[in-house]
Parts: structure tokens; sequence; C-alpha cells
């Protein structure tokens, strides 16, 4: 009986499913969106939230808990600096799974798993980058001939 056993097999062993979860939390914290299925998704959003929690902690303890699950130095660094930071004063509900369709291969269902907020991050450096070619082209553009 699976009575109270709260995480999913997703039909691996047990190796191959850390390695999945892993990999996939990695890969949230980094580039802040994934596209994987909905169980995947379902699967890994506690461990992005508790990985976010430990972020806003920022003790060595906390920062040895997250280096011991997290694949990369570089995941590790970004979770604290940037993410525990920008989540500071949120009380949970870091990530949000996304509908997106099916994929046309297997017909499995897609979503998109990515951290609330960061499409304002996202969308801000957008136009600053936007601005800054705008400046660009009128000081280009705009000077007067002699």
């Amino acid at each position: 009986m699976r009575h109270r056993v709260g995480t999913s097999k997703l039909k691996r062993d047990v190796g191959a499913r850390n390695s999945l979860l892993k990999n996939l939390v990695t890969s949230v914290i980094l580039e802040e969106r994934v596209v994987t299925t909905v169980p995947k998704a379902k699967a890994v959003k506690p461990l992005v939230e508790k990985m976010i929690t430990l972020g806003k902690r920022d003790t060595l303890h906390a920062r040895r808990q997250a280096a011991a699950f997290l694949e990369t130095p570089a995941s590790v660094k970004k979770l604290f600096d940037t993410l525990g930071t920008r989540f500071g004063q949120r009380p949970g509900g870091y990530t949000r799974i996304v509908r997106i369709g099916y994929r046309k291969g297997d017909g499995a269902e897609q979503c998109m798993l990515e951290l609330v907020g960061s499409e304002l991050v996202k969308r801000a450096a957008d136009r600053a980058k936007r601005r800054e070619e705008r400046l660009k082209a009128q000081r280009e553009g705009g000077e007067p001939e002699a």
C-alpha cells in the first residue's frame, strides 16, 4: 500500500528518479523556466520551493545543504545571491506551472515550470536593452553634420 507516500515514481528506479529531479531543480534555478511534462513538474515543484527557502536563509549550513543537492556551483551561487534576495519577503509559492499543450511525438501533456516574477525580470531586461539601442541610434543619427 502507498498510504501517505507523497512523491510519484515517474516510472524510474530510485537512482534515475533522483538524478532527474536534481537536474530539473538545477535547470529551473539557472534558467528560471523549464518546459517539461506535467507529472515531472508536479514532482519537482516542492523541491524547487525548498531550495528557494534555503536560499532565503543564507547560512553556511543552508549553502552546504543546497550544494549537496544542486548539480553546479553556479546554481548554488544564483540561488543565494539573486533568488534568495528576490523572494526574501515572499512567504511561499515561488513557482508556477503553466500548461502549454501536447507534445507532437507522443502526445504527452507539456507544461512550463517557471519562477514567479521571472517574466517581470525578463521584461525589464528587454526594456532596458531596447532603451539602450534607441539611445544609441539617436546619438548616432541625431548628431548635426558640419
